[in-house]
């Protein structure tokens, strides 16, 4: 008798889950020579989106319906190594007031982390699904992904985007905004096609301008409205080959659910009665997209963001990681000193093997991170001397940058924050009680790195011992190193006097 769950281990098994704000979607997969095999999936239309209140929060009822949809997803997760599994929240989580509380109790039920992404950082995954699943070529790609509470809009050749946007209109979203009453009309739609139209003006001229041979879209809303035109072109016995998704298509479409009038009404043949509800905001959202980019027709991915979140959580694994790409590229525009910031990571480094053990640090335990805190923590300088740990922290906090979620930015930032002078306990207080933990030792450990390199010097330091304790940490140095290092001994003092603030104590001989 076989073990499906033994054999399922011994492949390289990863899955992926998006909790998007219409539907979450789970898919468990096999690489095979750079394809994915889909294994199983899984797919709840949550609507999460509907959920949010004109407070921005979401209410208790959304939050059930998605946490007891992720129950039932965990149970698939079982057996699939920890490390081959990313959740990722998309705009409705980005949105909530109160979508931290949310992810604490979904991350509890799942165990496993959640991280939210930015708008940009969703359209450059999703790029990296649908180009992975189409023939390569070395032309423009134009590809539009749907989803309940946003529009993602990107420009790539081959695997690599280079135009990646996010605006603010979705299937949900613009069915509450413009087909609030529940009416299927021409002034509806008129309403729709110009909030459309507002929101596509940032990107119009220079999506236009750059252009591109094909244009593909993903998402179910997308996909959705080809089964729809399908079946009407069918319908026609001709012989001609469908043309994919057109204008002359999306406007036959908007002219048969006008006919229906109502929303709850509505039939088409090929479309399924669980995105009847928000089928009108998706159809007004690509039909303003056609007119305002004046695209001429469509094909259809079945792959989207979880494929490419699965794409490059493999890359991850396999050393190519596009958060070192981005950290070089930090490091280039802000002209950080490289020589000084391998300096502090090489401390760095050598305390945390120290005292990973004794701290038990786990939300930092890996030595990549350790080395982006110890390289980006002179970023801010190319602002201003002054406040420059501030400034820093403001750059990690508030740039788009591809491969991180928005909560690894967050930790930097508060990481980058604490390096210097009086120590920012009520930063720390955003994190959840574990992470607070973790991320405070490491801030002490970063504290102390950059603190014996402050005189810059291309001098080794020699070996120093790291002794901790809960609450303690205990630097031991070589014999007669202050009587030649007496600078740095009052920083120790002062050093010693921040963290008492902390009820932590810093001890040195």
């Amino acid at each position: 008798m076989i073990d499906n769950n033994h054999s399922e281990q011994q492949k390289e098994i990863f899955a992926a889950i998006d909790l998007g704000s219409n539907s979450f979607h789970l898919i468990v997969a096999e690489l095979k020579n750079d394809q994915l095999l889909i294994i199983d999936r899984m797919k709840e239309m949550v609507r999460l989106a509907s959920g949010l209140n004109d407070k921005g929060e979401l209410s208790i009822e959304a939050q059930q319906k998605g946490l007891d949809c992720l129950a039932r997803f965990g149970q698939r997760l079982n057996n699939i190594p920890a490390q081959n599994i990313r959740i990722v929240g998309t705009n409705t989580l980005r949105k909530a007031k109160n979508g931290a509380d949310f992810i604490v109790q979904a991350e509890s039920s799942l165990k496993h982390p959640i991280e939210v992404i930015a708008g940009r950082e969703e359209a450059r995954l999703i790029y990296l699904g649908v180009a992975h699943s189409q023939s390569e070529n070395t032309e423009n790609r134009l590809v539009i992904d749907i989803g309940g509470g946003s529009t993602e809009f990107i420009i790539g050749k081959g695997f690599s985007p280079s135009y990646t946007e996010s605006l603010h209109m979705g299937c949900v979203s613009m069915t509450l905004k413009a087909f609030s009453d529940g009416k299927l009309s021409d002034t509806n739609f008129k309403i729709a096609e110009l909030y459309s139209r507002l929101e596509l003006q940032t990107i119009k001229n220079t999506y236009t301008n750059v252009g591109w041979t094909y244009a593909t879209g993903a998402s179910g809303t997308i996909k959705a409205i080809g089964k729809v035109l399908r079946a009407y072109h069918d319908s026609k016995n001709t012989t001609t080959p469908f043309p994919g998704i057109t204008i002359k298509g999306l406007k036959w479409l908007i002219k048969e659910m006008v006919k229906q009038k109502s929303i709850s009404k509505l039939e088409l043949e090929g479309l399924n009665i669980e995105r009847q509800a928000i089928f009108c905001g998706g159809v007004a959202v690509l039909y303003g997209a056609f007119k305002v980019l004046k695209i001429e027709s469509m094909n259809v991915s079945d792959s989207a963001l979880r494929e490419g979140v699965i794409y490059d959580l493999q890359g991850r694994l396999s050393h190519e990681d596009v958060r070192q790409r981005t950290i070089n590229h930090l490091l280039k525009q802000y002209h950080v000193d490289t020589r000084q910031a391998r300096e502090v990571e090489k401390t760095l480094s050598n305390f945390y093997q120290q005292v990973q053990e004794a701290w038990s640090i786990e939300e930092f335990s890996s030595e990549q991170t350790l080395e982006w805190v110890a390289l980006l923590h002179e970023i801010g300088l190319s602002i201003a001397h002054n406040q420059y740990h501030k400034h820093g922290a403001y750059i990690l906090e508030n740039s788009d940058l591809p491969g991180f979620s928005r909560q690894e930015q967050h930790r930097l930032a508060i990481l980058i924050s604490a390096q210097r002078r009086k120590f920012p306990k009520q930063n720390f207080k955003t994190l959840s009680k574990e992470c607070n933990q973790s991320t405070t030792y490491l801030a002490i450990l970063l504290r102390l790195s950059i603190l014996l390199h402050r005189d810059r010097s291309e001098n080794a330091l020699p070996e120093i011992k790291a002794v901790a304790k809960e609450q303690t940490i205990t630097l031991q140095f070589p014999d007669e190193f202050f009587d030649k290092h007496p600078l740095t001994l009052v920083d120790l003092q002062q050093e010693a006097d921040y963290l008492k603030a902390l009820k932590f104590t810093l001890a040195f001989k």
